[in-house]
């Protein structure tokens, strides 16, 4: 079971009630029943900063639960049984909730009031945290600030900049399919960064 400390456990447990996006008077409401997904921790000194869930994840109640997980475990070089572990592996998205589909039918970004209303809060009662891995643009912005370069790629191409950061913040794109093109354009990615991630991974875990 997951323990946490105080200030924690109280912000986790306003996050599972929240309905800000549901009853949002500022653009469109959400449009099904807010279902938070993360794997806050106490103890976790690694903290992954990804998006907002998908519908698989929006189903599972449970994060990376589709095929940009498994990318993502091996580019962290953990298996399952580790990525859920809380204890080891802390899990905050920019938006806690599925924010739905586009007319298109891809995900839309991350509802914004959810970011503005708990990150800070949930992050500050987090200070054991000693590495972001920050997964696409949203994430990159919020925990790179004026460190984020003029775009995804240009932050992740300069992901050693994010070293110097306290904490240390390692820039990624997101795992997903629609990224294969962009990796196999930028093989640097898998030769020069992932070693390093894997190597500052493992020196936490």
């Amino acid at each position: 079971m997951n323990r946490f400390a105080p200030e924690l456990e109280k912000v986790v447990n306003e996050i599972a009630a929240c309905r800000i996006c549901r009853d949002s008077q500022v653009g469109r409401p959400l449009p099904h029943e807010p279902r938070p997904v993360l794997q806050p921790s106490s103890t976790a000194r690694i903290l992954l900063a990804s998006q907002a869930p998908g519908t698989r994840v929006h189903a599972s109640g449970k994060p990376f639960t589709d095929p940009s997980g498994e990318r993502l475990r091996k580019w962290l070089g953990i298996g399952p049984e580790i990525f859920y572990d809380p204890q080891r592996i802390a899990i905050l998205p920019m938006g806690f909730c599925f924010p739905g589909l586009s007319e298109t039918g891809s995900d839309l970004p991350p509802r914004p009031e959810c970011a503005r209303a708990w990150r800070a809060r949930a992050l500050a009662a987090m200070p054991q945290i000693e590495l972001v891995v920050a997964i696409g643009a949203c994430a990159l912005r919020w925990h790179m600030g004026d460190r984020y370069q003029a775009s995804l790629h240009e932050t992740v191409a300069a992901w050693r900049v994010g070293l110097a950061l306290s904490p240390p913040v390692i820039a990624l794109p997101h795992p997903s399919w629609r990224n294969n093109a962009w990796l196999k354009r930028n093989p640097w990615f898998e030769t020069d960064l992932l070693p390093v991630l894997r190597r500052e991974v493992a020196a936490r875990l």
